[in-house]
């Protein structure tokens, strides 16, 4: 079955789409997110939380669902995760308080939980034959392009048909489930031949591995400039006067950028090799911080240029650090997928909860050149990464 060119490009290309729809329903908060705080009357502290609370449960669980994932070798998660993404994330943005906005959010985060990484390790499994890393930056730009569509399809719903129309988006999702169900290959016929995972085992030697903790902290630094752009600045342009739709494009364009990025890395890396391409994604976000800023009032379209670029940057590292982590312990492919694409977001989520205060009162801009110091001072790191 892996040896199967044909059927792996084909699953390869259903598992594409299955995170590319996925992520749609994983970008839909964000930019409307300020508009159901004014609906079911809580603060911008409030409502940071809450988006947190979505990251924390979409990401934090990951590693566990891929040790499971890992040994189980069965597709089941990638249906179900599909199917609770799709159905309750849409269907929260009826909620009529918190309390029931915060349970239809955790279910449908629960989903992308399940989802990304048994997809991130059946992509890895089925690109044997294939070009590796042209496979991952294939299927993880389709997670971000899904992700960057996200908010452009909520902010047009909300500001043209209205924000009960929402749970009309559940059946793309629904159908790409079934389908996947149809045509993704089974695999249960191979796990016999793999050695059983041992949780402890596992888990001690991914956390006491050197490379992979430094891999995950870059991950960590490039999702706190992601989250904080994505949860923050909606926040800033509503208090600016801006309707969803802006706000939802100028989201679109930056993850859109870094979709771009995610799919060109690899010809990048080639030819600058995979140590430039990490200190340009950590080291460039802060100049371009410091320019989106100086211009975001005065200059709106040269600083929405700016805020693209920084996402185009940003995002750039992320097939090669995936690509590099899996290379580490191979034998763990979904539980490393777990750590680096999710379990990274959710501890910034954590951290994500007590900056939605701290803009609130010191500002958002603010936050932002706080957050974007840290990668690049933490740039160091990559040398010590590369140093063997």
């Amino acid at each position: 079955m892996e040896n199967n060119l044909p059927q792996n490009k084909k699953a390869l290309v259903w598992l594409s789409g299955g995170h590319f729809i996925n992520d749609i329903y994983t970008g839909v908060l964000n930019p409307i997110m300020p508009f159901i705080a004014v609906k079911i009357g809580i603060s911008m502290a409030i409502a940071t939380v809450v988006l947190t609370v979505s990251h924390i449960f979409s990401s934090l669980l990951q590693p566990l669902f891929g040790f499971f994932a890992d040994n189980i070798l069965r597709r089941h998660f990638i249906f179900w995760g599909l199917l609770l993404s799709s159905i309750f994330i849409p269907l929260s943005v009826l909620s009529n308080n918190v309390f029931l906005l915060v349970f239809f959010i955790i279910l449908g985060s629960i989903g992308s939980s399940f989802f990304h990484p048994q997809a991130l390790g059946l992509a890895s499994r089925f690109s044997k034959g294939l070009d590796g890393t042209k496979a991952m930056a294939i299927f993880l730009a389709m997670g971000t392009l899904g992700y960057s569509l996200g908010p452009i399809v909520s902010s047009s719903v909300t500001q043209f048909l209205g924000m009960n129309k929402m749970p009309f988006m559940s059946v793309l999702g629904i159908v790409w489930a079934v389908l996947m169900f149809k045509f993704v290959p089974k695999i249960s016929n191979t796990q016999d031949e793999l050695p059983k995972i041992d949780f402890k085992v596992a888990f001690k030697r991914i956390l006491t591995n050197h490379k992979l903790n430094i891999l995950n902290v870059i991950a960590m630094l490039k999702t706190m400039v992601q989250s904080s752009c994505f949860i923050l600045l909606p926040f800033l342009w509503k208090n600016m006067g801006h309707k969803p739709f802006y706000i939802g494009v100028a989201l679109f364009m930056f993850i859109f950028a870094g979709g771009v990025a995610s799919l060109l890395s690899s010809s990048v890396e080639k030819r600058i090799g995979s140590k430039n391409v990490f200190y340009i994604s950590m080291i460039s976000t802060l100049p371009l911080m410091f320019l989106f800023i100086m211009t975001y009032q005065k200059y709106s379209i040269l600083s929405l240029g700016i805020f693209v670029i920084m996402g185009f940057l940003t995002m750039m590292a992320t097939p090669v650090t995936m690509v590099m982590a899996q290379s580490i312990l191979p034998e763990y492919k979904s539980i490393i997928s777990g750590f680096i694409n999710g379990f990274s977001w959710g501890v910034i989520a954590i951290v994500m909860s007590a900056l939605g205060f701290v803009a609130e009162n010191f500002g958002i801009t603010n936050v932002l050149i706080a957050v974007a110091i840290i990668p690049a001072v933490c740039s160091m790191l990559v040398k010590e990464l590369f140093k063997d």
